[in-house]
């Protein structure tokens, strides 16, 4: 008898039902979205300032001058104070090695610039464009055209072996370098085949491949500096701790999770005489944005959930209120207020479950289109939120019924069926 009244009420308010699971499936397609991109969006927005820049850099320990502007070391290097260009690679040992994305080691100086009508003094910077590097028995090819993907050049890049250059777009407007010209640096002529554009001081410079700015500084095999990209966990309370003063088990968690900090002291385990600062700009603006983007996320998924249980107790108030006089029926031939409450209720949680089951389907579906159109990849969605879906219908669904329900407890049958109520 029970399940018949339950078809019997799917079959004569097809409609309605409808209306309320679509209601519920729309709500539950947002919700799926956004949990979705929402447990994914950190380390897609991490893959995403790696990519622009690199978060640490490494100078010689033997530096002895700080300089911080807005939270970015910058350590000039000192005279004499060198990093071993053979030495970078053990990056690549450290226990968090599939973590480092690349790195990009530079050596400059102040030179004079012979142009094809004068001569003026501007930096000359070494540094790796497109780098293939060999470490043990892995090969990987690193520099500023992965690190430093910010960096624009209207031209072509030059190559690593090479003897072409970049002129910074600073330089070139106010010394009249085009593309295609001819620069001679320390009696080497170099080719500008492009024109750089970085924000930086380089766009002061001529940039050329490093092995050839150390022939011409008579500096084989040093650097002054690297700038590395390594993917790494939002900074917490726990990873700006000392790890000198923590126990052996939590300094191994410490050592153990991918915070820049920790990575950093890994770099400096691997290269002792190499100091590791961390550009906590971008890490301070990643755990910003992503702060905004999870409160907005929270905002448009609660909206949603609530819009659903608005839609749900609608359609469960009129329909309690066309079917008053099954629910006076009901109680007169014994009924109690439990069944009454039973019936409504499991026909919310079917729907809930349709609508749950629909919209995790859209919902996946407008998480991949949002990872393809902001991230360039898919957003993994995990079966966990199909239950966290299901679940979060169950309760739009019961909260919106509840109203609807407890009026049709308090039916008098007498009344009912006299047509009175």
């Amino acid at each position: 008898m029970f399940a018949r009244l339950l078809f019997e009420s799917f079959r004569r308010q097809t409609r309605r039902k409808l209306f309320a699971l679509l209601a519920i499936a729309l709500g539950m397609s947002i919700s799926t979205a956004m949990i979705a991109v929402a447990t994914d969006v950190g380390d897609k927005m991490n893959a995403e300032l790696r990519a622009q820049s690199g978060n640490l850099v490494l100078t010689p320990v033997d530096d002895s001058l700080d300089v911080e502007i807005g939270g970015v070391n910058l350590k000039p290097a000192s005279s004499g104070a060198y990093i071993r260009e053979s030495d970078l690679p053990k990056i690549k040992d450290i226990f968090w090695r599939n973590n480092i994305k690349g790195y990009a080691p530079f050596l400059s100086e102040q030179q004079n610039v012979a142009l094809p009508d004068r001569s003026v003094k501007a930096e000359l910077i070494g540094a790796y464009f497109a780098q293939p590097v060999k470490y043990g028995d892995e090969t990987f090819v690193t520099g500023v055209r992965s690190v430093n993907q910010f960096w624009k050049v209207d031209g072509e890049w030059p190559a690593d072996d090479s003897s072409d250059a970049l002129a910074g777009s600073s330089l070139a407007r106010n010394t009249g370098l085009h593309k295609g010209d001819t620069v001679e640096i320390g009696g080497r002529k170099l080719k500008i085949t492009g024109i750089l554009s970085t924000g930086g001081t380089e766009d002061q410079a001529i940039v050329a491949p490093l092995h050839l700015v150390q022939q011409i500084l008579g500096k084989p095999d040093q650097v002054s500096k690297a700038a590395v990209s390594a993917m790494t966990k939002q900074e917490d309370a726990f990873a700006r701790r000392d790890p000198d003063t923590m126990s052996a088990e939590v300094r191994e968690r410490w050592y153990c999770s991918p915070y820049a900090n920790s990575i950093a002291f890994q770099i400096h385990q691997a290269l002792p005489n190499v100091r590791v600062d961390q550009i906590r700009q971008v890490e301070q603006n990643q755990g910003k944005v992503l702060s905004r983007i999870s409160g907005l996320m929270l905002l448009l998924t609660l909206a949603a959930l609530l819009a659903s249980a608005l839609a749900v107790s609608a359609v469960m108030a009129s329909t309690i209120i066309e079917r008053r006089q099954e629910v006076g029926l009901m109680k007169s031939l014994g009924a109690g207020n439990g069944a009454v409450a039973t019936l409504f209720l499991t026909e919310a949680g079917v729907l809930a479950l349709g609508g749950a089951l629909v919209g995790f389907a859209a919902g996946a579906f407008m998480a991949h289109r949002i990872g393809q159109s902001v991230f360039g990849s898919s957003i993994t969605v995990h079966p966990v939120i199909l239950a966290i879906v299901i679940i979060s219908a169950l309760m739009v669904a019961f909260a919106g019924s509840t109203g609807a329900i407890r009026k049709a407890m308090r039916f008098d049958p007498a009344v009912v069926l006299r047509g009175d109520a």
